[in-house]
This record gives C-alpha cells, sequence and structure tokens, in this order.
C-alpha cells in the first residue's frame, strides 16, 4: 500500500482550511450584496430597513457603548451555559445509571421544556429582579435539556459488550464509567453543548427584552422604540458575531480532545 506524501497530506489539509474558511465568508459577502442592492432597487427606507453602509455607520459612531453591552450579554450567556453544563451533565449521569430516576425525571424535564421560555422571562424578573441572575437563569432553562438529552443518550450507548469487557478484568463501576463509558459518550456530549451554546444567547436575549438595563437584547428594545433601526441591526449583527465565536470555540475544543471522532468522521 502506497503511503500519501507529506506534502500532498499539508496541501490537502490547507486547502481543507481554505474551504471551511472561505465559503462561509463568500456567502457573507454574497448575502450582504443582495441586502445592500434590495434597499437600493426597492428604495427601502432607512427606519425600515437600513442598508449596509447605515449599519456600519452606526456601530462606529456608538462602537464604544455597543462594545460595552456586547461584553453584558457574553457575560450572562457564558456564566448561564456554564451551569447548564454541571448541571446537565450531572442530572444526565442520574439518569443513565438509574432506570427509576429516568422514569422519574424525564417527564418533568419534557414538561418544563414543553413550557415556552418567553412566558417564564416576566416571572423570572419578579422572582430575582432585574440584574444579571434573571438571564443566567434564562440561559440555563435554554441549555440545560439538550444538553441532558444528548449526554444520557450517549451514556447509555455504550456496547454492552465493551462494558462487560472491561469488567471482567475487576474493574469498579467508577472506572467503567470513567474509562469506558464517558469517553464513549463524549462525541454525543458535543453535540449536545452545541446545540445549548446557540441556544444560550437566545436565552440571554429573551430575557434582555423582558427587564434590563444593559445587554445587546436592551439596545434592541431601545432602537426599536426609537426607530433607529441601524443601531437595533449592528446590535443584531453583534448578536450574530457572539454566537459564532462561541460555537466554533467549542468546534476547537471538540478537536483537541477528541481528534479521534474527527478522523472516524
Amino acid at each position: 500500500m502506497t503511503a500519501v506524501p507529506r506534502t500532498r497530506r499539508i496541501g490537502s489539509r490547507a486547502t481543507r482550511r481554505l474551504v471551511d474558511w472561505g465559503l462561509p465568508v463568500i456567502a457573507l459577502v454574497v448575502l450582504v450584496a443582495l441586502w445592500w442592492l434590495a434597499t437600493i432597487v426597492f428604495s427601502i427606507e432607512q427606519f425600515l430597513v437600513p442598508a449596509p453602509d447605515d449599519v456600519i455607520e452606526a456601530f462606529i459612531g456608538q462602537s464604544g457603548f455597543l462594545l460595552e453591552q456586547t461584553w453584558v450579554t457574553l457575560l450572562e450567556t457564558v456564566q448561564g451555559f456554564a451551569v447548564a453544563v454541571v448541571v446537565g451533565i450531572s442530572t444526565a449521569m442520574s439518569i443513565a445509571g438509574s432506570r427509576l430516576l429516568e422514569k422519574m425525571i424525564y417527564p418533568l424535564l419534557l414538561a418544563v421544556n414543553a413550557v415556552p421560555k418567553i412566558a417564564i422571562a416576566p416571572i423570572l424578573v419578579v422572582w430575582l429582579g432585574f440584574g444579571p441572575f434573571p438571564k443566567i437563569v434564562m440561559v440555563f432553562l435554554l441549555c440545560f435539556f439538550p444538553i441532558v438529552i444528548s449526554t444520557a443518550t450517549g451514556l447509555k450507548s455504550t456496547p454492552a459488550e465493551l462494558t462487560e469487557l472491561v469488567r471482567s478484568y475487576d474493574a469498579s463501576r467508577l472506572q467503567v464509567f470513567v474509562k469506558v463509558r464517558f469517553p464513549y459518550a463524549l462525541p454525543q456530549v458535543m453535540v449536545g453543548l452545541k446545540t445549548a451554546i446557540s441556544l444560550a444567547v437566545i436565552g440571554a436575549v429573551i430575557a434582555e427584552f423582558v427587564g434590563a438595563d444593559a445587554g445587546l437584547g436592551f439596545v434592541i428594545v431601545q432602537s426599536g422604540a426609537s426607530a433607529d433601526t441601524p443601531l437595533a441591526f449592528a446590535a443584531m449583527a453583534l448578536l450574530g458575531v457572539i454566537s459564532i465565536v462561541l460555537f466554533y470555540g467549542l468546534n476547537a475544543l471538540e478537536k483537541v480532545i477528541l481528534p479521534w471522532a474527527e478522523e472516524n468522521r
């Protein structure tokens, strides 16, 4: 069997990275161009849909204010997501380890997840006030369910023969979990985390819509009330940037801790 030359492997890897980065950039440029063209062809008023240059001007004019609000939303998002990871994985481990707990907890999880989170936001403000805590709790509520489901599914998908093989070497339940079940479930866990991180930003913004005096959601509400649409679009663009950075940050982490999963794909 002929070995693939190292230079060819490096070249194919560089080409793949170029495609991974280049195609999204091309798609973004095309989308912005179509947006700009639509505002010209249809003579859309700025207060309805601003042109890209109006949004850029709004961002430059209030960059300090917008970046400050971006930090507020980012902090709420990361804090709520971190709590959801700790509680969600712990809950999933309990569910995967006990059939009784699974039958008890699963219906409650489904019931809580079925409640529209926008309906809970005003109640959180009443309970926790207008500080960061209602936003963190809202992020937690949106992230918790996908993390639990993905982690529990991964833990329960470990092949029985693999578990029995490890137990045949007198491994304890803890050793089986640490050495076999959890590593085997990690790809599924990462799927849940990447799903949850996208929902985390949505959760923070929902909470900021209802009761906040800071954050990008607050900026969007205030901009809409004053018909400052370019500023609202600038805030929405920053929300998109936050989502992309967090998602691809998790994607990079997955490649570091699970290189074998990437190779299998």
